[in-house]
């Protein structure tokens, strides 16, 4: 076990973060390229003005009319990307483990938070399955990949939660928090998870479409 707890935590996490910096970059050149030539426009009319206040009008809960019409998606939604982005960043376990390997270190959120904030992670997911379950709409536009990329995101913070309060098959429960956290970390730039990296270049587009060329909102 000690052996594959090694393997998991040096080499599997360099070659995650390895695929997803790679993943990404590749991602993000690539479809500029094919911006360009597909529709070249595009970059001529781009407006940080505008593109920052369409960005702006979107992260803010209930700025747009669309986050208005849908209160409760709008705050699971608000509660899931704060909740996945900040606990693993200033987890205190997670920063231990960077300290003793590269001697850095930064702020640490309380155990008490971290656990909350998982908790909500893995009820955003519950409640993000049974909508594309019982929503018809929403059902239609589902593939199996849907529900495969949902329990991809929710395993680490199960796993996680279950190590960090010592349940039975902690040992196990670590190494599949260690090897879930890469999967997802990996498949981020190839997955419907890349809207992580194009939500910035593909909502400046339409809000400098919208303020510049249209002299309307997005919102």
């Amino acid at each position: 076990m000690h052996s594959v707890y090694a393997f998991v935590s040096g080499p599997l996490v360099w070659a995650a973060f390895i695929i997803f910096i790679g993943g990404s970059l590749y991602r993000l050149v690539s479809m500029a390229i094919l911006a360009r030539k597909k529709d070249g426009v595009v970059f001529e009319y781009f407006s940080f003005k505008y593109a920052l206040r369409s960005i702006f009008h979107w992260i803010i809960p209930f700025a747009s009319t669309n986050w208005k019409r849908h209160p409760w998606l709008t705050i699971v939604t608000f509660a899931f990307h704060i909740s996945l982005i900040f606990t693993p960043i200033f987890l205190m376990a997670h920063i231990i483990l960077i300290k003793e390997s590269w001697d850095i270190s930064w702020w640490a959120m309380p155990d008490g938070l971290a656990d909350v904030l998982t908790v909500v992670v893995i009820a955003s997911c519950v409640f993000f399955f049974f909508r594309r379950r019982m929503i018809r709409e929403v059902n239609y536009l589902t593939s199996t990949s849907d529900y495969v990329i949902l329990a991809i995101v929710a395993l680490p913070f199960i796993t996680g939660f279950w190590t960090y309060h010592q349940w039975p098959a902690t040992e196990l429960m670590g190494i599949l928090h260690i090897v879930s956290g890469c999967v997802m970390l990996a498949i981020i730039p190839f997955t419907k998870l890349s809207h992580m990296l194009f939500f910035p270049f593909t909502r400046g587009y339409i809000g400098s479409e919208f303020g510049g060329i249209r002299h309307a909102n997005d919102w």
